[in-house]
């Protein structure tokens, strides 16, 4: 290490590291000079920031639509599976499925059609495009492996692995979760499209 670094040597840097496992660090970057570790926090984004997940959501292979978008798109298409009928979906059975207002499916809808998911005469029934269908279908079927992986391989309850799937469906990159159903085949659990 140079003069112009703070820490002398390899005896400096375990001091920092036994003081920061002890909890008596006073700085998370002894490296840097005093007065510039708020420079630093302002610029690494860190792990769970909206920063950090927007970083995630950019990299090649993630998802383009937002958590919620997705959980309308998918709820459309469960909407219409349920029904048999795939040639649309009513607000008002989406709003239902979610617990949302159908102001929220309405203006949910409106983004969906503009990033070219879905397709909706005035007042109509929602229709999902072949794009919205495929997407729609994925999500779906990553919601399912993901419950599935839950309930038997970790033991969780139907509800709690219901509800964690769904969240966790949204933060996987497609590269990841095609991996993951790959790999669940492989142990003989299959996931139908």
């Amino acid at each position: 290490m140079d003069d112009a670094c703070p820490l002398r040597g390899v005896e400096s840097l375990l001091s920092w590291v036994d003081d920061t496992q002890a909890g008596k660090a006073t700085s998370r970057y002894p490296w840097i000079g005093e007065g510039m570790e708020s420079a630093v926090e302002r610029k690494r984004p860190r792990a769970g920031s909206d920063d950090a997940c927007l970083a995630a959501k950019n990299r090649p292979g993630s998802h383009r639509l937002s958590m919620a978008n997705e959980d309308y798109l998918e709820a459309i298409y469960r909407v219409m599976e349920e029904a048999g009928d795939f040639s649309g979906a009513r607000s008002v059975d989406v709003a239902d499925r979610l617990g949302v207002s159908k102001a929220s499916v309405n203006k949910a809808v409106s983004t969906l059609k503009d990033a070219g998911y879905v397709a909706q005469n005035h007042y109509g029934r929602v229709r999902l495009t072949d794009a919205g269908r495929v997407y729609a279908s994925h999500v779906w079927r990553c919601h399912r492996m993901l419950r599935s992986f839950l309930e038997r391989d970790l033991g969780v309850d139907h509800e709690t692995a219901d509800a964690e799937a769904c969240l966790m469906e949204h933060a996987l990159s497609r590269d990841t979760q095609l991996k993951w159903l790959g790999y669940l085949e492989k142990q003989g659990i299959a996931i139908e499209d």
